[in-house]
């Protein structure tokens, strides 16, 4: 298949070749307006995400309880054309992301490049590694999180905050009952990230430096290989260690954050059945707030990721900043 060529958005040359001087700067730095753009789409798509809350709510409520066909037919492709346009949305949404971060990527490879070759003289052997680890995957981390470094917490804190207007306003015992499930994640796992990001910084060093060392390699050349290798091989399990800590941690988190989720169904279930069985709520809020609980949960687990992802980002960016410097 013949791919037609994407052109890449060309970030304003500032004449400065310093980095930033904080992630946030260097996000503008490198898609300007185009983050408002991704912002507004982003505040599209969490509306409409909740839209079809009210949808199923009524659905329940004022056409299959009363029986009425029309009712049925008529919410039911409303529902269908919301889901839709927020499906194009979506994809709009990712595409643009990627567009930005892919050309945040290209540009900064190619800057970095530049700086790395005007400058090779002074670098020495020892620098070839780290040069390579930066440029290669490193910037990739970083630039990738341009395109969802603003966008991503817009859409998923909308979709929560509006969701959780929505169930207040409608049933606010409920709605407050469920929520308090949700607010151990946002006290713990900050305490959690700390630590992960600790790890990942030191990772992130003694990658670079296990690359130095192996570029200080010549195959054939050296006599003494074992006392060549030896700081290699212990850089190699350092990494290993790190790397079965940093899953601990991660995966421990991740655990807890399902669990947590999990539990706001329950409430809602429990509580909601016993108002409804008093005669004092309807089944379609009930149906409303299971799915919109269920909703909720995924921009939790994203908002939480988006956390840890921009906590990587700002390691990352300090840690090339310093490089470059």
């Amino acid at each position: 298949m013949k791919l037609f060529r994407i052109r890449p958005h060309k970030p304003k040359s500032t004449g400065d070749d310093r980095p930033a001087q904080s992630l946030w700067r260097y996000i503008w730095l490198m898609s300007g307006r185009h983050q408002i753009v991704v912002c507004l789409i982003a505040i599209s798509v969490a509306i409409l995400g909740i839209v079809p809350l009210e949808l199923q709510r009524r659905l329940v409520d004022d056409a299959i309880s009363k029986q009425d066909m029309s009712l049925l037919t008529v919410l039911a492709v409303i529902y269908l054309a919301v889901v839709l346009v927020q499906s194009a949305a979506k994809f709009t949404l990712r595409i643009y992301e990627g567009w930005l971060s892919e050309s945040a990527i290209r540009h900064n490879r190619r800057h970095l490049s530049r700086l790395y070759a005007e400058d090779r003289t002074g670098n020495g052997e020892g620098e070839n590694g780290r040069a390579v680890s930066i440029i290669g995957s490193e910037i990739e981390k970083l630039g990738g999180f341009v395109g969802d470094g603003l966008s991503q917490p817009v859409v998923n804190a909308g979709m929560l905050i509006f969701g959780i207007g929505y169930m207040v306003s409608v049933e606010p015992i409920i709605g407050l009952i469920g929520i308090l499930a949700l607010i151990p994640q946002i006290a713990l796992v900050p305490v959690i990230q700390k630590q992960i990001n600790r790890l990942i910084e030191k990772r992130v060093e003694k990658m670079r430096e296990v690359s130095d060392e192996l570029s200080e390699l010549h195959p054939g050349e050296d006599d003494d290989h074992k006392e060549l290798l030896d700081p290699i091989h212990r850089g190699i399990s350092y990494l290993y260690n790190n790397r079965m800590w940093f899953f601990i941690l991660k995966f421990g988190m991740k655990t807890l954050i399902n669990l947590l989720n999990a539990l706001a169904p329950l409430c809602v279930l429990v509580v909601g059945g016993y108002l409804a069985i008093k005669g004092e709520t309807s089944v379609g809020i009930i149906v409303a707030f299971i799915s919109g609980f269920d909703r909720m949960s995924s921009p939790m687990r994203e908002l939480l990721s988006y956390y840890r992802m921009a906590a990587q980002a700002a390691v990352q960016h300090r840690m090339i900043a310093k490089w470059m410097n």
